[in-house]
């Protein structure tokens, strides 16, 4: 009944979240499935009898909660993004007293994730904030290799650095970056990233996923990263903060709360450094001619 793509929920854990079944292979004797969370970015292995699988309608169901939190978050995170559009209006047309044909260049994003459903979930949502990006999925073990390449092909502002992770109380202590999955592959990413761009203002980077090793990506170079409390986060946290830098001037410092209060998971999940905007005002805008 469980084959790669089921949906799942683990026993032991009283299906407290839906996973998909990426991998079955026999470790030590024993049946095992890789797990990767079907809305936290959160990878997990566990044996095939610890599994129950779930239908669409059941996993439907059980989903609707997040989806809700998800509907909530959406709503206020456009009321964010309204008033600073507001605020930058007021600003280019000297308090509305004159008529100013202005435009606007917000910051590029290239979203590097290692699952290909999250991806595409992100890029949707980039798609309604009106970001401009370029998603690529890579395996995170591979990221630091293509990270330079990449830097060099696209030129972003804004450097996403996710997929999924997960903290293993049996290989050591949270401090200890060889418990985690993913956390020493993302910092490798985002060392990479720096040896591009050192700056912190030029090249602004997001990185980690599920209870990642928020202090390390931090060291490391990132100006926003998960997981300070080493709890799940959301699969679209990433969009939500690289949105909110993206439409914000780069004259502008963002107070890290007022990044991370309209995200799904919040401070416990998220943390990081304050940080300038990367979106730039420019006039006058003219239409052209094309005779």
């Amino acid at each position: 009944m469980i084959s790669i793509n089921t949906i799942v929920g683990r026993l032991s854990y009283q299906c407290d979240l839906l996973f998909r079944v990426i991998d079955i292979m026999e470790i030590d004797g024993q049946t095992t499935a890789v797990l990767y969370g079907e809305d936290y970015r959160l990878v997990a292995d566990a044996p095939i009898e610890d599994l129950v699988p779930f239908s669409e309608e059941e996993r439907l169901t059980r989903s609707s909660a997040v989806r809700l939190l998800e509907e909530q978050s959406l709503k206020l995170f456009r009321q964010d993004l309204e008033l600073i559009r507001s605020k930058q209006e007021y600003t280019a047309t000297d308090g509305y007293k004159r008529e100013y044909n202005y435009f606007q260049i917000p910051g590029r994003v290239l979203h590097m994730d290692g699952d290909p459903n999250y991806l595409n979930r992100c890029l949707d949502l980039y798609k309604k904030f009106g970001v401009s990006v370029r998603g690529v999925h890579c395996d995170e073990k591979e990221m630091y290799r293509k990270i330079p390449i990449l830097i060099d092909e696209y030129h972003p502002h804004i450097l996403v650095i996710t997929g999924h992770d997960a903290y293993s109380r049996a290989k050591g202590k949270k401090m200890d970056l060889n418990a985690y999955r993913h956390s020493k592959y993302f910092v490798e990413a985002v060392r990479a990233a720096r040896r591009k761009n050192p700056n912190l203002d030029q090249l602004v980077i997001f990185a980690g996923a599920c209870q990642s090793h928020f202090e390390s990506l931090i060291l490391a170079g990132a100006n926003f990263a998960s997981s300070p409390q080493r709890v799940n986060i959301h699969a679209l946290d990433p969009v939500y903060i690289v949105t909110k830098i993206s439409f914000t001037p780069f004259m502008e410092r963002i107070n890290v709360w007022d990044v991370l209060r309209n995200t799904l998971t919040g401070q416990k999940g998220l943390g990081g450094l304050e940080t300038k905007g990367v979106l730039r005002t420019g006039m006058p805008f003219r239409p052209v001619d094309d005779e």
